[in-house]
């Protein structure tokens, strides 16, 4: 199993290209399922969340084409990454998303809502993926039975048929759902009749989601509000739309130059996609310029102090960069609490981060840091995918060796993460195997 070592102590100085946002990504692949005609997409990222999509798209029968131009490439509306994937599901040769692939990523149920829109009938396997809380696909399944599917739970499969196809009705989701909101306006694209979402989720991602399909012909309104408004259409039509940037890659990296105390400019990326986050950091004494594509974060001039946060769904503070930020906040000056409200189970890399030195205590869903002059290398262990590089974030400010391990998780949600930070002055290096 691959492990990271880092020499840490060393600001970061330099540019980093930001990719294509995964969490965008995943639900524009599954798109794919809604229609006959390819669907391009553009500015896409390499990560293994990617591959075990496109893996369990195959299996349906759908053909994926790839092509690289190379990072940074000069043709410029393959995006930023230079990578671009068609996806063409003129064949639909399996409802079934089997348990083998669907346990692997928690983004598998995605599908689901094509599935059923397009054939009338989906079985997948309940979802697995970072075991950061239950995450509950309950209100996918509510919100769908309000379409008009038949829902089974039996022997780990969710079984959903509607062999009349789909009818538009008024949803209001009981709490905001990222991946619900997905899946039901997937669904709802092909229902008959109109659909109101209320209650959405309003995420970046899940507007890239909205404008994807109307460009393939779909009729959605309210994008990027709480209210989203659907229109059914009888078929969708080819596209060819570009994956906005990786918002909590942009975030990291971000972390990563205040962190070693050091000037970073992040490229491919929109201030616009992370106003929470910049503003903490703002807060805290972090230097951020936004530029065209473009964000420049130094901390090269002073002591940083702690600053409270609380993880909320869009626009507010993301969980997806609530142990990053711990990481940061562990070597700002005085304390700093931090509130989960999305996850139950995410604050595991707590113990991690404790052997670097960090002083951070844990009461029920908040956690006390109290900042550091000085972290020390240790040997760590990753639990989850933003805990794995909250691990690094740690490891690039601490003094000395640190050698994190299980970093399969990171390999997930970060592409080419040694090469961006070793391009930026970082010692870190991948062992590979043991």
């Amino acid at each position: 199993m691959d492990s990271i070592r880092i020499l840490g102590g060393k600001p970061l100085h330099g540019e980093i290209v930001i990719g294509g946002a995964k969490n965008a990504a995943l639900p524009l692949m599954a798109a794919a399922l809604l229609t006959d005609r390819p669907l391009t997409l553009t500015n896409m990222p390499e990560l293994a969340d990617i591959g075990t999509m496109a893996n369990l798209l195959r299996q349906h029968g759908v053909r994926i084409d790839r092509s690289d131009f190379g990072a940074g490439s000069n043709i410029a509306e393959a995006g930023p990454t230079g990578r671009t994937m068609t996806l063409t599901a003129d064949k639909i040769t399996s409802i079934t998303a089997p348990y083998d692939l669907v346990r692997r990523m928690r983004a598998s149920v995605l599908v689901l809502g094509p599935l059923v829109a397009r054939m009338g009938e989906a079985k997948v396997s309940l979802p697995g993926g970072c075991a950061i809380g239950t995450r509950p696909v309950d209100l996918h399944l509510k919100a769908l039975e309000a379409l008009g599917a038949k829902i089974e739970v039996q022997s780990g499969y969710i079984h959903a048929t509607a062999p009349g196809g789909l009818k538009g009705a008024n949803i209001v989701f009981p709490k905001v759902t990222v991946g619900g909101t997905e899946n039901l306006l997937m669904a709802a694209t092909l229902a008959k009749g109109d659909t109101v979402l209320e209650n959405a989720a309003r995420e970046p991602e899940i507007s890239n989601l909205a404008e994807c399909l109307n460009a393939m012909g779909a009729d959605i309104g309210g994008i990027g509000t709480g209210t989203l408004r659907i229109k059914g259409v009888s078929s969708l039509r080819a596209a060819r739309v570009p994956v906005i940037a990786d918002r909590i890659e942009t975030g990291t990296y971000a972390i990563a130059a205040a962190i070693t105390r050091g000037k970073v400019k992040l490229t491919g990326t929109r201030y616009d996609l992370l106003d929470s986050v910049f503003a903490a950091m703002r807060q805290a004494g972090v230097i951020v310029e936004p530029g065209d594509n473009s964000v420049t974060v130094s901390a090269e001039t002073g002591e940083l102090v702690g600053v409270d946060v609380m993880t909320e769904p869009y626009p507010g503070f993301p969980t997806d960069m609530q142990a990053q930020w711990m990481a940061l906040m562990a070597t700002a000056s005085g304390a700093s609490m931090i509130t989960e409200t999305i996850f139950e189970n995410r604050f595991m890399h707590v113990p991690e981060l404790t052997r670097f030195g960090a002083e951070v205590n844990v009461h029920g869903s908040s956690a006390i840091v109290r900042g550091r002059k000085k972290l020390s290398g240790a040997p760590v262990m990753a639990t989850d995918l933003r805990a794995s590089v909250s691990l690094i974030l740690a490891g690039l400010a601490a003094e000395g060796e640190t050698l994190v391990n299980r970093v399969y998780h990171l390999d997930r949600g970060y592409e080419r993460l040694e090469e961006k930070l070793g391009a930026c002055g970082a010692h870190v290096e991948r062992i590979t195997g043991g």
